[in-house]
C-alpha cells in the first residue's frame, strides 16, 4: 500500500525536451524577440538599405545570445523575488526546473559565446557593447537600482535600449547621432511601458518589496508621469525624420497620436478615480514600437530620399 501511494506521488520524470524548454524559457524569449525587432531596422537604417544577409544572421544571432544570458542571469538573481510574484512564479528557478548553479554557468557561457561570436563575425565594437549591455543590465539594474528606487526602470532600461546601438555599429563600425536617436526612442518609451505592467501587478511587486512606481505612488500619478515620458518618446522620434523619408515620417506622427491618446485616456480615467485599463496600453506599447521600427526598415530599404543630415 506505502509503495503504490508513493509511486503515486513521485514527481514525473522529465524529458529532454522538458529540460530544454525549461533553459530556453530563462533566456524570456518574449523579450528577446522584441529587442530583434528593433535592431534589424536599425541596421538597414545604418546601411540606408538592405545589410548583408549574413551580417544581420551574425548580430541576431550574437544578440540573442548576449540578450539571453542577461535575462538568465537576472533569472538567478532574482529568484527570491521570482517565487513570490504571482506572474513569474511559474518560471523555472521557482519551478525548481533548473538548479540554481546551471543557470548561473548557463547565463554567463552564453555571454562568453556571444563575445566571441560578435568580435569575429561583425567587430570589436559591436561584441564590446553586448558585453556592456549584459553587464549594466545584471549588475546596475537587476542588483542595484531594482530593489532600492522606484526609477529603476528608467535607468535600468537602457540595457533595453542596447540592440539598436549594437545593430548600429555591427554596420558601420561606429556610433553615429542616428543610433542615440534610436537608443533614446526606446528608452523614453521602457517607462510608459512597464509601468502599465507594473500598475496590473502592482500587488505582485509589493509583495516582493520592488519599489516599481506604482508600488509607492497613486495610479493617477503614475499614469501622468506615463504621459510625459510618452510625449517624450513621441518628440523623440521625430528626431530620426531628417535621416529617413517619408514613411518613417508618417508612422512615427499616426502612431504616435495613437499612443498618446490612450496614455491620455488611462490619466483620464485614474485621476477619477477608475482603475483604468494599464494592460491596454502595455499591449498597445510593443504593437508601437513594433510599427515604428518596422516603419523605419520599410523607409531604409525604399531607399527614399532623406530630408537632410544635420551634420
Amino acid at each position: 500500500m506505502s509503495a503504490a501511494l508513493g509511486a503515486a506521488t513521485e514527481a514525473p520524470r522529465r524529458t529532454r525536451r522538458d529540460v530544454v524548454r525549461a533553459y530556453v524559457a530563462l533566456t524570456k524569449p518574449r523579450i528577446i524577440e522584441l529587442l530583434l525587432v528593433t535592431t534589424v531596422p536599425a541596421m538597414m537604417l545604418a546601411q540606408r538599405g538592405i545589410p548583408s544577409p549574413w551580417l544581420v544572421f551574425a548580430t541576431l544571432f550574437g544578440g540573442t545570445m548576449a540578450a539571453g544570458s542577461a535575462n538568465a542571469l537576472n533569472c538567478v538573481a532574482d529568484a527570491d523575488i521570482d517565487a513570490v510574484m504571482k506572474r513569474t512564479s511559474s518560471r523555472p528557478l521557482p519551478k525548481h526546473q533548473v538548479p540554481t548553479r546551471n543557470a548561473l554557468v548557463f547565463g554567463v557561457t552564453l555571454g562568453v559565446l556571444s563575445f566571441a561570436w560578435l568580435w569575429p563575425t561583425t567587430n570589436l565594437l559591436a561584441a564590446l557593447l553586448s558585453v556592456a549591455a549584459i553587464l549594466f543590465y545584471v549588475l546596475i539594474y537587476t542588483m542595484v537600482l531594482k530593489r532600492r528606487t522606484a526609477q529603476n526602470i528608467v535607468w535600468g532600461g537602457a540595457a533595453g535600449c542596447m540592440p539598436v546601438v549594437i545593430g548600429w555599429s555591427a554596420v558601420t563600425g561606429s556610433v553615429e547621432w542616428p543610433a542615440f536617436v534610436m537608443f533614446g526612442v526606446i528608452f523614453f518609451w521602457t517607462p510608459p511601458h512597464f509601468w502599465a505592467l507594473a500598475m496590473k501587478f502592482r500587488d505582485d511587486y509589493a509583495r516582493a518589496g520592488v519599489p516599481m512606481l506604482p508600488v509607492v505612488t497613486t495610479p493617477d500619478r503614475v499614469a501622468r508621469q506615463i504621459v510625459t515620458y510618452s510625449w517624450v518618446m513621441v518628440a523623440w522620434t521625430l528626431l530620426l525624420v531628417p535621416a529617413t523619408g517619408w514613411v518613417y515620417t508618417a508612422f512615427a506622427v499616426v502612431t504616435g497620436g495613437w499612443f498618446l491618446v490612450v496614455a491620455h485616456r488611462l490619466y483620464a480615467q485614474t485621476k477619477r478615480g477608475e482603475p483604468g485599463k494599464p494592460m491596454k496600453l502595455f499591449h498597445m506599447s510593443n504593437t508601437y514600437l513594433t510599427l515604428v521600427f518596422v516603419a523605419l526598415a520599410v523607409d531604409s530599404a525604399l531607399g527614399l530620399p532623406v530630408v537632410g543630415w544635420p551634420f
